[in-house]
């Protein structure tokens, strides 16, 4: 599995492991589902406190191994004022049952000051508690002001929704991202439960790319969103073998023509006014 630099930090897997609504899953299989994602390579695991039973389940995979894993879970806006930070990453440490997160993130914007989450996320570097901290669904104007606030070289990374039907951050986020070197985390990338057809022609065209490289549509998809360095995607997976296929991706290079191909098949559209977000 190939490993990219990560905003700041050192290089991380360049496919990860998302946990949104793994829970949903039966417990054995989406316990072996992870494990065979880290076996795999896939060691960039991905969670948050809003995600139920996720953090629990993570502890377990990754029992054994933490130090062989970049770990990250995020804060909920209304838990994101400066005491509330705090509080709400040691829950998360106890229910991962680690004693540090490589990253932790805001999950998206609240009512609570960007200044104070900031603040409480500098002293959890300070303290040990986490390695580095970014944002989540964070537009160009936000991050404008994040950095305004951090300063240069302390945003690790920015989570966005991205897929192939929805590649907005393409035209503004992700730029920004790369221009003051902050990691851009892709997540549903499968689109969250609506994976383009096969029989649809965009799903024809995702079919014979794959067929052309011996490689599902699924890693197919994955390797058109990380064909940029600085993005790095997180699909869930339920079971071993998804996971297996999953990351496949990691070591899978797409030609210039497959990707013209994608890219006509998938526009990217016009700019929307706000940022998706699910």
């Amino acid at each position: 599995m190939k490993a990219l630099p990560f905003g700041p930090l050192l290089p991380v897997c360049r496919i990860g492991q998302g946990t949104w609504r793994l829970d949903d899953d039966a417990r054995p299989g989406a316990l072996a589902a992870l494990r065979a994602g880290l076996d795999a390579g896939m060691t960039h695991v991905d969670t948050a406190e809003m995600y139920g039973e996720a953090e629990p389940l993570v502890a377990e995979a990754v029992a054994g191994r933490r130090d062989q894993i970049f770990l990250v879970s995020k804060v909920l806006p209304s838990n994101a004022s400066k005491a509330g930070t705090l509080a709400a990453c040691e829950r998360s440490l106890k229910r991962l049952k680690t004693d540090r997160l490589d990253c932790y993130l805001l999950h998206w914007r609240g009512s609570a000051p960007l200044a104070e989450t900031i603040e409480a996320f500098e002293r959890l570097v300070s303290d040990g508690k986490i390695l580095s901290w970014g944002v989540s669904n964070f537009d160009v104007r936000d991050l404008d002001e994040a950095l305004a606030i951090a300063g240069a070289g302390r945003i690790a990374c920015n989570q966005v929704l991205y897929h192939l039907e929805e590649r907005a951050i393409e035209h503004a986020v992700i730029p920004w991202c790369e221009r003051n070197g902050v990691a851009v985390v892709g997540y549903s990338p499968f689109g969250s439960g609506d994976f383009p057809s096969p029989s649809s022609p965009s799903g024809k065209a995702l079919a014979a790319v794959a067929a052309d490289v011996d490689a599902s549509p699924r890693a197919v998809a994955l390797a058109f969103l990380a064909r940029r360095p600085s993005v790095f995607p997180i699909p869930k997976a339920g079971s071993a073998a998804h996971a297996l296929d999953n990351a496949t991706a990691g070591d899978l290079v797409l030609s210039e023509a497959q990707i013209v191909a994608l890219d006509a098949a998938f526009p990217r559209g016009p700019k929307p006014r706000h940022l998706p977000m699910i």
